[in-house]
């Protein structure tokens, strides 16, 4: 007879795979047949955590069609179950496993596209915060300015992709223009933000992008602009600034 612990591990692996003829054997009792009891269980895990990734990565879904995307998660799904209760928070190396993912080996933009998905989904499920404003800056004073150091929103992430992910998911939303796109069109950087009922997401340039990374690395709003000068020359701090503070990116102030 197999221990409690030993049971519970066989239960998790014959959900997976469906093959553990140990586990089976300790399952008693009723008229239907122990495998098929299982069966049902199993076929509404599967179901249930799919429906989960569907919600998750809605733009994958529309990229490769329905039967493709079911393929995906059903080769993600047994190898990877939840390990919480959230189902909005299972998925999270999905993008890494796409990657991975053999039959998706020419579809090089999936990956990103799924991360895209994500941090919209993680952004979407972040706490809200008052965002930081232009009074808050004045009462620092012009002087102090430049050593603050500034906190993005809660669930702000960057992304940047040598693909077109941006355009690739305005494609999946309802009434899109764009009715096709060329993977191979060229690449994005983006700030993913919460807005106060939705995700969203704003370009940036190459001189913003490594700004914004200062910042959320807790560089200094100095340090922070040097960076931006460093990576785009002609980067214009007080018109960016002004961009990401119209953008709400900014939570808290930092001071040492």
């Amino acid at each position: 007879m197999l221990a409690l612990r030993e049971l519970q591990a066989a239960f998790a692996a014959h959900i997976v795979a469906g093959d553990r003829a140990d586990f089976l054997a300790a399952v008693t009792g009723d008229a239907i047949p122990a495998a098929a009891r299982l069966g049902v269980y199993r076929h509404h895990v599967f179901s249930s955590l799919a429906s989960a990734l569907s919600e998750t990565y809605p733009t994958v879904k529309s990229a490769v069609g329905e039967e493709f995307f079911r393929r995906i998660v059903r080769a993600y799904v047994t190898t990877t179950l939840p390990v919480q209760p959230v189902l909005a928070e299972y998925g999270e190396d999905f993008p890494g496993f796409i990657a991975t993912f053999e039959a998706a080996r020419d579809l090089a933009y999936l990956a990103d596209v799924a991360q895209l998905d994500w941090v919209l989904n993680r952004a979407f499920h972040a706490a809200w915060t008052p965002a930081l404003g232009v009074a808050d800056l004045l009462a620092i004073g012009t002087e102090l300015l430049p050593t603050q150091r500034l906190a993005l929103q809660p669930g702000a992430a960057l992304i940047e992709s040598d693909f077109p992910i941006d355009r690739i998911w305005s494609l999946s939303q309802p009434g899109a223009v764009e009715k096709t796109i060329d993977p191979q069109a060229g690449g994005v950087r983006l700030l993913v933000l919460r807005r106060s009922d939705a995700a969203a997401f704003a370009p940036l340039s190459v001189g913003e992008m490594a700004f914004v990374r200062g910042v959320a690395d807790g560089r200094t709003l100095e340090e922070a602009a040097a960076l931006g000068l460093g990576a785009q020359p002609v980067f214009d701090l007080s018109s960016s600034f002004g961009r990401l503070l119209g953008l709400e990116a900014f939570a808290a102030l930092r001071q040492d």
